[in-house]
């Protein structure tokens, strides 16, 4: 169990990583679209490429930081009967879960992505629209931000069976540390800073 740990660590670390770099994107995003958004208002023109790639991003942060989510106890569940059981009843739950229905799903959607990803980077596809962009990148991101999720699925399933097991701290736990949120704004906060 100790090799499983470090593994379920070791994932925890990647998706951490990726997930915070994720919230970046939120800027960028902003940033092109209200540079497109101005544009457009000053000069009475648009760019089809700065549309998409806004697009592109906000399927980026939704794909790369869907894992992280899942490793912050984040997703959105139904708790009607869940929150009332104890701290392992809802373990038993999550691993339920995990194996019949989160997994089962990710791991198809990753299946199916494959082949889609793999069609359009050999016809170099690229959008219709005048200037759009090439749309395989995109469309890498489906099996890329399933495939982390489908790893912090098997990390959370190794973290609840060692929690069942009195192995480690209930993993669902809340604890008071700074959201994501609160996080990046001290990020932001503190680079501004050092500009100034």
């Amino acid at each position: 169990m100790t090799l499983l740990l470090q593994f379920s660590r070791t994932i925890d670390w990647l998706n951490e990583r990726i997930g915070k770099g994720a919230f970046w994107l939120v800027l960028v995003m902003t940033l092109i679209s209200a540079g497109n958004a101005s544009y457009r208002f000053a000069f009475d023109n648009s760019s089809n490429g700065l549309l998409e790639i806004q697009w592109y991003l906000f399927s980026a942060i939704f794909l790369l930081a869907a894992a992280y989510t899942l490793q912050k106890n984040e997703h959105v569940r139904i708790d009607v009967l869940a929150g009332r059981l104890s701290p392992r009843g809802q373990a038993v739950i999550d691993i339920i879960g995990s194996l019949f229905f989160l997994l089962p799903i990710v791991l198809t959607v990753l299946w199916l992505s494959i082949p889609l990803v793999a069609e359009s980077w050999r016809i170099n596809e690229y959008s219709a629209n005048a200037g759009g962009l090439i749309r395989w990148p995109v469309k890498l991101l489906v099996p890329v931000g399933f495939g982390l999720l489908a790893l912090q699925a098997l990390s959370e399933l190794i973290k609840r069976v060692a929690f069942l097991a009195g192995l480690i701290a209930d993993p669902a736990a809340k604890n008071n540390a700074p959201s994501a949120e609160q996080e990046l704004a001290a990020e932001i906060a503190a680079i501004a800073k050092e500009k100034l």
